[in-house]
């Protein structure tokens, strides 16, 4: 294991946070000329596409963590992982929202994690689109901007709206049940195609929860560190091969959370 003094927290805090923003506007840059990028389908699948726009922005993000951080690890969604037995580890999606970026819409941003012996401890999501970046942590606080924010109260799913999404095969056939049970109790829903930005709504109070039938570390890593500092509750997402491979995954409020686990039954906690 590689130390990591406790005072490096904060130099790493504020990097992540700089780097967040200048790739962010980097990205925005890259969006008003997406017509222009090359585009790829990864596996295959129509869907899960990378532009180079992603490329740039995860080179852009890894070299100068790299540089200031050599011994820390590294897990980006382009460009993979090492030294993974590192104490620090960065874990980076460029652009979450990639279909969205490159169809013209919003919700997109840029995902910037730190785990700190495997726990979520630094987080910034930068949503350039909107002018916001939450970022924050364990012992740094949870913000948008500079206002600090918490999660919703409610406890009634008719108090709010819960984020859902359902992406790859597995775990797909507990999505339309979930939909079902949750309109049965009233409850509302909407998917705005990023993941960490869905998560960061659920830190700030926005959306009740989030539920994805599977979701990849770089799309929450970072989000499960500012909302385990604005008052949220999580699944085991890390647990088994979570952090390379995903998991189903579900963050809520603490008034709704064990109602919507219920509603998704055992296959939240299965591998």
């Amino acid at each position: 294991m590689h130390d990591a003094p406790e005072q490096d927290l904060d130099s790493r805090y504020q990097l992540a946070c700089q780097l967040a923003r200048e790739a962010a506007q980097r990205g925005l840059t890259l969006y008003r000329q997406r017509d222009q990028l090359a585009v790829e389908h990864k596996g295959g699948f129509n869907q899960d596409m990378v532009s180079a726009a992603d490329r740039e922005l995860e080179d852009l993000i890894r070299a100068q963590l790299m540089a200031a951080f050599p011994e820390d690890g590294f897990v980006g969604e382009e460009t993979g992982a090492e030294r993974l037995n590192a104490r620090c580890v960065w874990v980076v999606d460029p652009i979450d929202g990639t279909a969205c970026f490159l169809h013209g819409l919003y919700n997109w941003c840029v995902s910037i994690g730190l785990l700190v012996d495997g726990v979520p401890t630094i987080g910034v999501v930068a949503d350039p689109n909107h002018d916001e970046v939450f970022h924050g942590g364990r012992g740094f606080g949870a913000w948008v901007n500079a206002q600090p924010m918490r999660v919703s109260d409610a406890t009634d799913l008719h108090a709010g709206l819960l984020g859902v999404g359902t992406f790859y095969a597995d775990g797909k056939q507990h999505f339309m049940p979930f939909l079902g049970k949750l309109l049965d109790a009233g409850g509302m829903f909407l998917r705005n195609g990023s993941g960490a930005l869905m998560t960061a709504y659920v830190a700030s109070g926005r959306l009740l929860g989030y539920y994805e039938t599977r979701l990849k570390s770089w799309d929450c890593v970072a989000g499960l560190a500012l909302l385990a500092e604005s008052g949220g509750r999580s699944n085991n997402f890390l647990r088994g091969e979570g952090l390379l491979k995903g998991n189903p995954y579900l963050v809520a409020c603490p008034g709704v959370y064990d109602q919507v686990a219920g509603m998704i039954g055992p296959s939240l906690d299965a591998d």
